[in-house]
């Protein structure tokens, strides 16, 4: 059993200094943690955010909230360039770091070279990027621990092409009622439980499993990205509906 060491307990009214704090100390084992805790269904997640996003050769893509950069790397598989963006400077520094010590010659898809992934640091509500930089913004898992999802939402718009793209990967709620209702004493009971005897910081767990009880359902973040200004918002269910990718365009 991990030992649990003394770490911030963000909030539901997620300032960011505590919420970057807190994924600041579970960092160097936040992929392996996630993969437990979904049962390992958050490589099929990413499998399919990969496939929607759509990366393509020379394409510039943004990825928020992207931790260690496991999603990022594979948007730059297809030569596409990409910037991992998060406000953690400790998940940023264990994924520059993975990164570096893999990095070999190795073509991807259609035999193009991988493209670069590139760690910057920044907050979704105040990207240190120019307007219209990228050609697909993507956040997964994230948009809950924006301080101001609305504004965050707007943000990507602003450094997205016209005719770009938006996909947002994010816990939702399941469609089938009684199944939801389990889902969510697993959330809040079970979840936590099983941090506690596996994590080192079991309070981030705690936070996450709240956040996403508090989290809206599909068609409500489907209204918020609409309010941001994106077009052609539409979403589709995985799990059930436990995870919802949305996407959109800018016009």
């Amino acid at each position: 059993m991990c030992h649990a060491v003394a770490v911030t307990r963000a909030q539901l009214d997620k300032r960011p200094a505590d919420v970057a704090a807190m994924f600041d100390a579970v960092a160097e084992h936040y992929d392996l943690l996630n993969d437990v805790l979904s049962f390992g269904q958050c490589r099929r997640w990413r499998a399919v955010v990969a496939r929607v996003v759509a990366a393509r050769q020379n394409e510039a893509v943004l990825d928020i909230a992207a931790g260690t950069g496991t999603s990022s790397r594979s948007f730059a598989r297809p030569g596409a360039a990409c910037v991992a963006c998060d406000f953690s400077q400790g998940m940023l520094r264990v994924g520059a770091r993975r990164i570096g010590a893999s990095r070999e010659p190795r073509a991807g898809a259609r035999g193009h070279q991988p493209g670069p992934v590139r760690f910057v640091a920044g907050d979704a509500v105040a990207l240190p990027f120019a307007d219209r930089a990228f050609d697909a913004v993507t956040i997964s898992f994230g948009l809950r621990n924006v301080a101001d999802p609305g504004a965050g939402l707007a943000e990507m718009r602003r450094v997205t092409r016209p005719g770009g793209r938006l996909v947002v990967c994010e816990f939702s709620a399941i469609t089938i009622g009684p199944v939801d209702m389990l889902y969510r004493r697993y959330l809040l009971h079970v979840l936590p439980a099983i941090a506690r005897r596996t994590a080192r910081s079991p309070e981030a767990y705690e936070y996450l499993a709240e956040s996403i009880v508090d989290w809206p359902a599909q068609r409500e973040l489907a209204g918020l990205i609409e309010a941001a200004g994106w077009s052609a918002v539409r979403w589709r269910n995985l799990s059930l509906g436990a995870v919802a990718v949305h996407v959109a365009r800018r016009a």
